[in-house]
């Protein structure tokens, strides 16, 4: 104990109650992308959670916060959803690494946020909401009874507390998955090839849409946090290069394209977190699921349907809260709409252009009021 008293001491940690309740409030929205990306993709559930399990430790002891990791959005939506084939991801999460990691050291991140604007960034999470929305129905519908069965327990979950539904449903799915296929013996993940990157236009789209997500909500916009919550400076340059090379990293050793979330930090916060002792905790939790990640190889999917609405539901009143003029909001909206009848690429780069011409109106009612 007084060895662990002391690492914490050097470290900034604690390991109490309120980093272990911190710890949940970064694996709401994380745990279901994780198993859906299992579950509906070629990933490898157990690496994808040896990734998360290793970098919340990198970078909750290298800041000495405890810095959000998380899935990046965009990419794992458009995954889930189906447009993105395994390669793709692999694909866009490797440029990603490599633009954050150059956009951070040439100090590019604070104008290219400037450059996008917020409106478009909620947008672009917006559009991966009802993504996730229309995936989750979709899944949904091939068991309604089992969904049922689901949408009750997220209804009685609420009853206690409004953020429970979405870890109450996974628990749900988990345990009928357990009944299911019982316990898996325990196993260490084997690394695999990595699958050939496959650069395509929708890698590509994908991976514009999501930039504007990472810039504006994982470094600006966690950098602004760090401040209003813990009063330390941190920058968003430097969160860009420390997302740049987690990916580079993770992603050819099996992870998944992964980002500061700005929502993950607060929801830390909000449940108690105030050291990297939270992500220590977190850590041991991804690190513990990956030596059984074929437990939820029996997930039920229309439950995991159920899981995808919630969170899908969660993202687009995070999009919608910030709007605050009718223009913004038909940009936010609108995003959303382009994105499911074309791709979320191609809705980036409209709203993009609107909220540029926008602007210019702005000014130039300005100038001659």
């Amino acid at each position: 104990m007084a060895t662990a008293e002391a690492f914490g001491r050097q470290f900034g940690l604690r390991l109490d109650r309120s980093e272990v309740a911190g710890a949940l409030g970064d694996s709401v929205t994380v745990l279901p992308l994780v198993v859906a990306l299992g579950a509906l993709t070629d990933a490898s559930l157990g690496l994808v959670l040896l990734g998360f399990a290793v970098f919340q430790v990198v970078w909750g002891v290298h800041y000495g916060l405890p810095m959000s990791v998380e899935p990046m959005k965009a990419l794992a939506g458009l995954a889930i959803a189906g447009t993105l084939g395994y390669g793709e991801l692999v694909a866009a999460g490797l440029l990603a690494g490599g633009v954050l990691l150059v956009a951070g050291a040439t100090g590019l991140v604070g104008r290219v946020a400037r450059a996008v604007g917020r409106p478009v960034v909620r947008g672009v999470q917006f559009a991966v909401a009802l993504l996730l929305l229309v995936a989750g129905l979709d899944l949904a519908a091939g068991a309604p009874l089992v969904a049922g069965a689901g949408v009750a327990v997220a209804g009685l979950a609420a009853l206690v507390n409004r953020r429970a539904p979405a870890p109450a449903v996974l628990l749900a799915g988990t345990l009928a998955a357990l009944w299911t296929v019982g316990m898996p013996a325990v196993a260490v993940p084997a690394l695999a090839p990595l699958p050939e990157p496959t650069l395509s236009r929708d890698a590509l789209t994908g991976l514009a849409g999501q930039l504007a997500m990472t810039v504006g909500n994982a470094a600006v916009a966690t950098a602004l946090l760090v401040d209003d919550l813990y009063d330390r400076e941190v920058s968003p340059d430097g969160l860009a290069r420390s997302m740049g090379v987690t990916n580079l990293l993770a992603v050819p050793l099996g992870g998944v394209p992964m980002c500061h979330g700005s929502g993950g930090l607060a929801g830390k916060h909000a449940f108690g977190a105030r050291t990297a002792g939270a992500n220590l905790v977190l850590a041991g939790l991804y690190a513990g699921a990956a030596l059984v990640a074929g437990l939820w190889s029996g997930f039920p999917m229309a439950v995991l349907g159920v899981l995808l609405v919630l969170v899908a539901v969660h993202l687009g009143r995070v999009a919608l809260a910030s709007v605050s003029t009718p223009v913004e909001g038909v940009l936010v909206v609108g995003t959303g709409v382009v994105a499911l009848v074309a791709t979320v690429g191609v809705a980036f780069l409209l709203a993009a252009g609107g909220h540029a011409v926008a602007d210019r109106l702005r000014e130039h009612v300005a100038a001659e009021g």
